[in-house]
């Protein structure tokens, strides 16, 4: 069998695993061929591929980013769609493909799988939002990422009484937030699941500079105070017409400042946070989730995807990891909010 590879959207630590656990096990259990798309869906929808042979994917686990590189093309637009993307695959002697994404990849893929394309997914995000897998990769490592430099800031912050503000990944969940924030000993966690006033978070600012501490507060970019009606955005939409997030931290900064009378700083993280090598927690979850692709590709398990449940690796079908995100349950936070101020 001879296996296409793309990997989709925002680039994340683990993309490489999980190709050389695809590949390593394809070549020497099943004595499958792979080649690559360049850059996601955008190589699919040209056609344009390079080879994978065993040599291609020797010593990339360590290695952040993806050697196919991503984009974030839509393979229904620009000359795309199931038809043209299946010439392709019958040019190239391609005969399935495996899509390595987040929700909106593997939604595409859904809708390809729909139309008779054989396709099995593996889910990717470092936001750790999607609902069928306990968790994605590139998540463990955006989160050791963030504590180190949320721990870099909380330094600084003591050294000039400060309040400082980190502002994390997180559009519509507060995974990065949350883990991050409690890991590095914030005084105050704000996530997208949580509307809080700016009245309480300055109450807890004001609680921690009282005690002699330097506040730290830790934001989700996907934050929406209570006074405002979505996230700050300002830098315009994405090429799926989603709004840039970012910046509101440095809304906050000033805000506090004022209600506080405490010198305040804001620092924005942004891609740094899946910039890098993957950690071990994610180099081993990456190669596992590759590896049990090829088997839901040798067994024709078209229109699924891996996922992790516990410790064990297993598969449910691209619809139930569609749809419904796995935001941070009340009790998660309330565990956390014990600790605010």
């Amino acid at each position: 069998m001879k296996i296409g590879i793309l990997t989709s959207g925002g680039d994340c630590p683990g993309l490489n695993a999980v190709i050389r656990g695809a590949v390593l096990k394809g070549i020497a259990v099943h004595g499958h061929e792979f080649v690559g798309f360049r850059d996601g869906w955008r190589g699919v929808v040209e056609g344009d591929v390079i080879e994978l042979p065993r040599t291609m994917v020797r010593g990339i686990a360590k290695q952040g980013g993806t050697i196919l590189g991503t984009s974030r093309t839509n393979p229904f637009e620009n000359g795309g769609g199931p038809d043209v993307i299946k010439a392709h695959m019958d040019r190239l002697g391609i005969d399935a493909i495996i899509a390595i994404g987040g929700e909106g990849t593997l939604a595409a893929a859904k809708r390809l799988t729909d139309a008779g394309l054989k396709i099995v997914g593996v889910p990717k995000t470092v936001d750790n939002d999607l609902d069928a897998t306990d968790y994605t990769f590139g998540f463990d490592t955006a989160v050791q990422i963030a504590t180190e430099a949320i721990d870099r800031l909380r330094t600084t912050g003591e050294s000039h009484r400060r309040c400082m503000i980190a502002e994390v990944m997180g559009r519509h969940v507060g995974w990065i937030a949350l883990h991050s924030g409690m890991a590095a000993g914030a005084h105050a966690i704000l996530i997208p699941e949580q509307k809080v006033s700016i009245e309480q978070i300055a109450q807890w600012v004001k609680e921690a500079h009282a005690r002699g501490r330097a506040p730290l507060v830790v934001v989700a970019e996907g934050f929406v105070p209570e006074h405002m009606e979505s996230p700050h955005s300002e830098r315009g939409l994405d090429t799926f017409g989603r709004p840039r997030l970012g910046g509101i931290a440095d809304q906050l900064a000033p805000e506090l400042e004022a209600r506080t009378g405490i010198e305040t700083r804001a620092t924005i993280l942004g891609h740094i946070q899946r910039g890098g090598v993957p950690s071990a927690f994610d180099r081993v979850l990456a190669t596992r989730l590759g590896m049990e692709a090829i088997h839901l590709v040798a067994e024709g398990l078209w229109g699924t995807m891996v996922a992790q449940r516990g410790t064990d690796i297993e598969h449910v079908v691209f619809q139930d990891a569609l749809g419904r995100l796995k935001t941070v349950p009340q009790k998660r936070y309330d565990e956390a909010a014990v600790l605010f101020g």
